[in-house]
């Protein structure tokens, strides 16, 4: 160094000559640390994470591997459970009546086709086959290529048979029901004269009367009438009685070891995701209905009217389960009235219309086994709409949730793995349930509905057993992987913040199980002027 006398102890300091390269490096630096002050506001940041306390999960600790295995467990059941409904019998038995061998018998002639009385005696039951539906299917001599749509009335009278074969008169001919009578060409579409939801008789007598077809019948020319008696495959109802009973245990035990694996932590820690299975386990407990054998003994609308309760409620529980999650993963303040309410109407519209519809439809049927809710119920097109509507407005707001969940937490480790996992195990179930709704019912779930429609029937269990088991197998899934892990070290802390901004290698044991109280309370999207410690 050169020495100067005199002059600040005599010492002075020349900076080296910079060359290009470094006052490049220098320049592209500072535009680096210029575009990072903007890049907070234009792209998902650490600093947007809302620093919330919560009792570790499982899913932090898994290794790829793990996840690979827990889909591979979950994929495992649903195939066993599918694989049994394949092997499984057919839900339902069909016995057909040929409507004109009815009339001959009766001495009836041929132009008695579109009046009747038709006459006939059902098939042995049992409480096994559950519910009895009579189905009639017309065909005409049309030979034009006309497609017509005719109402028409049917009366109907039904007597039980008891054990010494005395009739009971059941229902007297004095309701006349509505019907429509849907052709093209030749082949007309079955219609429901009636529907007994509980069986309490061997056998049963009906007498069928049509009104206001005779002039159907000198157009079009009925030539024969087939009647169909369609019940529950008593095999089935075995196997339907067993495996609820074996969802109800494998439930209760889930339940029991989240509740007790949980209890260790105070509620305010619990994550919102940990939070709402504890939720969803005890509605899935009634889902499987412990009260389902009561639907084959008492002779009452109550034991449908609790299982239809049970399943919806359900239902609704995990519609607004995947609303509150999305929206809660960002939103640390979660004031009642302006983050549950509006999610609880929606959800709280569906549920209301889906169990009205369900529970007068059972109760109307239990007092007239020829109600029809299509036909009868004036509020059943009404109810139709509202839920269609709100439907539209849930998938609209659960995807509006989605993409601003993806777009502010999406590059951070902690939540980018609770996002991914939530969505991916939502979309396979989604794409299962909506592929096994197609296939098995059509596109007019609610109107053609099973429990009142069976146009479309199942040709095996296999769509009630992968039904069942998906619903089930999706929440013991969740369970698992939301559950606290067993690691001693992590048990003994309890609690950590859902903080991607520390590391959990290079940062201290207190910082990464507690974090700070100031870092706690940190908002989700911080003002431009706060200053990050990071």
């Amino acid at each position: 160094m050169p020495k100067i006398d005199g002059i600040n102890l005599g010492y002075s300091y020349h900076l080296p000559t910079a060359g290009w390269g470094l006052r490049i490096r220098n320049t592209l630096s500072q535009f680096s640390d210029l575009f990072s002050e903007f890049n907070k506001y234009i792209a998902p940041a650490y600093h947007h994470d809302r620093c919330e306390r919560s009792v570790q999960m499982r899913l932090y600790s898994m290794h790829k591997r793990e996840f690979v295995m827990v889909f591979v467990a979950f994929f495992a059941c649903f195939g066993l459970a599918l694989f049994i409904g394949l092997a499984g019998p057919p839900i339902t038995l069909k016995q057909s009546i040929d409507g004109g061998g009815l009339l001959a018998k009766d001495n009836k002639t041929i132009t008695n086709h579109a009046t009747g009385p038709y006459t006939m005696r059902s098939p042995e039951m049992s409480t096994y086959n559950q519910q009895l539906w009579l189905i009639a299917k017309l065909n005409t001599g049309n030979k034009d290529d006309e497609t017509f749509d005719k109402s028409f009335r049917v009366n109907v009278n039904i007597e039980g048979l008891t054990s010494e074969h005395k009739p009971v008169e059941i229902l007297q001919d004095t309701k006349n029901r509505t019907r429509h009578l849907k052709c093209v060409k030749q082949s007309c579409q079955e219609f429901i004269v009636l529907h007994l939801a509980f069986l309490k008789y061997n056998h049963y007598m009906f007498t069928v009367h049509f009104y206001d077809l005779e002039s159907f019948h000198q157009r079009y020319h009925i030539k024969d009438i087939t009647f169909y008696f369609v019940t529950y495959n008593p095999a089935f109802t075995q196997i339907e009685v067993w495996f609820r009973l074996i969802f109800l245990l494998s439930s209760f035990v889930i339940f029991v070891w989240y509740t007790h694996v949980m209890k260790k932590y105070e509620v305010c820690f619990w994550s919102i995701e940990q939070s709402w299975i504890n939720v969803l386990l005890p509605t899935l407990l009634f889902y499987n209905n412990p009260s389902f054998p009561m639907m084959l003994l008492a002779n009452s609308w109550l034991p449908g009217v609790m299982d239809a309760f049970s399943q919806i409620t359900f239902l609704a529980c995990l519609l607004l389960y995947w609303l509150s999650t999305y929206h809660g993963l960002r939103q640390n303040d979660r004031k009642w009235a302006r983050f549950y309410v509006p999610k609880l109407i929606i959800v709280g519209v569906l549920w209301f219309s889906a169990l009205t519809l369900s529970i007068l439809e059972k109760f109307n049927e239990q007092q007239d086994p020829t109600y029809n809710h299509t036909v009868d119920a004036s509020y059943y097109y009404g109810l139709k709409i509202v839920f269609f509507t709100f439907c539209a407005i849930y998938i609209t707001y659960l995807f509006l949730l989605m993409l601003r969940a993806y777009t502010e937490l999406r590059s951070m480790p902690f939540f980018d793995m609770r996002l991914k996992f939530l969505t991916l195990l939502m979309c396979i179930v989604l794409a299962i349930i909506l592929t096994q709704t197609v296939m098995g019912f059509g596109v007019g779930i609610l109107e053609d509905k099973f429990v009142t429609n069976l146009d479309i029937h199942y040709s095996s269990s296999a769509q009630f057993m992968s039904f069942y088991g998906l619903i089930n197998f999706y929440v013991y899934t969740m369970a698992y992987v939301y559950s606290p892990p067993g690691n001693s070290a992590i048990q003994d802390f309890g609690i950590t913040k859902d903080n991607p901004a520390f590391s959990m290698i290079n940062d201290s044991d207190e910082d990464v199980i507690y974090g700070s109280d100031e870092e706690s309370r940190r908002p989700l999207n911080r003002p431009r002027n706060d200053d990050d410690s990071d």
